[in-house]
């Protein structure tokens, strides 16, 4: 997909990047896609929407029992932090250095409907909120629900929406798979009659606070242990956690590259690193136009759907 964008974008004199915010670029300058959807989120959401100028990255897996879907949600809450710390990619807004690694989350929040969810009893007690909201007009349908992770309204999908978008595919790549391991693993308890406990949505709020401000180079509560625990060990325990169903679903070499993200730092931390040695945005929009297109073909014939060599 980047290879089709990318061959595309240079035709007109563009480049393409991927990150959750652009370090300069103010939104009033932005033209809204003129499209149906677009115009009445406009209208009913005004400058909150109009000022959106962020991009996440959405991982679906599939869940055909919306039931079981229900109740993975409910577990993997827990981890939406984690994962986002390794995906932090929006440090700048127009023309600023935020002091946050993941910006875009703070921007996201002044949207209705969104962050961490509650957790639910059942499908039904889920299905009797939304219908609830229906009914009184507060939407039109589940996609107007924004939460950081949801059963997906028209597809048989969990839906996780938390992370920034990685600048670097392979990244990209590694947190889609662990998301897939997520639930993969809590699926498995549950059809061994085991559970995960289920944790106050405050409490996986205060994570998400510290992976937004700090991403991989701070702290976060290990809420069964009751402490203060670096980020970077948390995450090493959810690599153990889903260890035992890699194999199984064909993930081990991507999963392991969560690996190379904790050596490394994210995308956010490499814009700071370049912020600070230039103090030059558009060195750092010179960064992202790199990394973006980092083992990805530069070149794509539209008649042949496979990328050169």
């Amino acid at each position: 997909l980047r290879c089709i964008i990318s061959s595309l974008a240079r035709k007109k004199g563009l480049e393409i990047v991927a990150a959750s915010t652009h370090p300069f670029s103010h939104w009033e300058d932005q033209k809204i896609f003129d499209d149906d959807r677009y115009s009445l989120l406009v209208e009913e959401i005004q400058m909150v929407a109009r000022s959106l100028l962020i991009f996440g990255l959405h991982v679906h897996v599939g869940i055909p029992d919306p039931e079981r879907a229900i109740h993975i949600m409910n577990a993997a809450r827990y981890f939406l932090p984690h994962v986002l710390a390794l995906s932090t990619s929006s440090p700048f807004w127009l023309g600023h250095n935020t002091g946050l690694k993941s910006y875009r989350s703070e921007v996201f929040k002044k949207f209705p409907r969104t962050d961490i969810p509650d957790h639910f009893d059942s499908h039904a007690s889920f299905q009797r909120y939304v219908d609830l909201l229906v009914k009184l007009n507060c939407i039109d349908n589940g996609k107007k629900i924004w939460w950081d992770v949801r059963p997906h309204p028209f597809f048989p999908t969990l839906e996780f929406r938390i992370c920034d978008i990685p600048t670097r595919v392979d990244d990209t790549i590694a947190i889609a798979a662990l998301f897939q391991a997520i639930v993969a693993r809590l699926n498995g308890l549950i059809e061994n009659n085991m559970g995960f406990r289920l944790y106050r949505r405050m409490l996986i709020q205060e994570n998400k606070w510290r992976a937004v401000r700090w991403g991989l180079d701070g702290k976060m509560l290990d809420l069964g242990k009751q402490k203060e625990v670096p980020v970077r060990d948390l995450i090493h325990e959810l690599l153990d956690f889903v260890d035992p169903v890699l194999d199984n679903l064909g993930s081990r070499h991507e999963v392991e590259h969560i690996h190379t993200i904790l050596e490394r730092g994210t995308s956010a931390d490499a814009q700071l690193q370049v912020y600070k040695e230039t103090g030059d945005f558009k060195t750092v929009v010179d960064l992202l136009i790199a990394r973006t297109m980092e083992h990805v073909p530069t070149e794509y014939d539209m008649r042949d759907p496979t990328p050169a060599p």
